[in-house]
């Protein structure tokens, strides 16, 4: 009887085990599974608009450039989604909504024109002690862009900051455009201006994996 008892004894504490390493690995798979990225970030949910000036009352004109070319990329989080987003935008996609048509042709040639490398501004978005800074390059020179972040419902992504084209050796091609632009940069004044800060927002969804 006595064998019995510890027979019955062994057995129990078998079965106790058995279940205890079968609810560890069920939550080891939980936790695997609750890691796996769910955050993507595509060119097509992504625009990127900008805010030039004009005159000595700093009158603002708004654009965009409709393409912007990057491979999608995710994260477990917003933020790990975009870092470390390698991008490149084409002059050639550059837009103002200008009612005469002749805006655009002006900004092309006259200012990219005057540059470097005519065709594309390219960059890096990189998140720096929990600050993000996008690395761009344009007119041969690569310079960091302070940006600011917001992040609505999760998944709504806006990126803000402001360009100084002195930065980037752009005020050349800048006195270019004001030459070509010379009459309508003047205002009330009679001076000519074209100012060196643009104003930049980059938005983007961020889809569910």
């Amino acid at each position: 009887m006595k064998n019995l008892s510890l027979l019955f004894i062994a057995i129990t504490l078998g079965l106790t085990s058995c279940k205890q390493e079968k609810k560890e690995s069920k939550t080891e798979e939980t936790t695997e599974v609750s890691t796996v990225a769910n955050f993507v970030v595509k060119p097509e949910a992504t625009s990127v608009k900008f805010t030039a000036y004009k005159t000595t009352d700093k009158v603002g004109v708004g654009g965009e450039f409709t393409s912007v070319k990057f491979d999608e990329q995710s994260g477990a989080t917003p933020e790990e989604a975009l870092n470390n987003l390698d991008f490149s935008i084409p002059v050639s996609s550059l837009f103002t909504n200008d009612a005469t048509n002749t805006r655009d042709a002006k900004i092309k040639t006259s200012f990219f024109g005057a540059m470097l490398d005519t065709d594309l501004i390219s960059g890096t978005i990189k998140y720096v002690d929990g600050s993000v800074v996008a690395e761009v390059t344009m007119n041969g020179e690569t310079q960091s862009l302070p940006m600011n972040v917001t992040i609505t419902d999760e998944r709504r992504v806006t990126l803000t900051g402001t360009m100084n084209l002195a930065e980037w050796k752009a005020l050349d091609a800048l006195a270019s455009l004001n030459k070509a632009c010379e009459a309508l940069h003047t205002g009330a004044d009679g001076v000519s201006k074209t100012w060196e800060d643009v104003a930049i927002e980059v938005s983007t969804f961020l889809r569910e994996n």
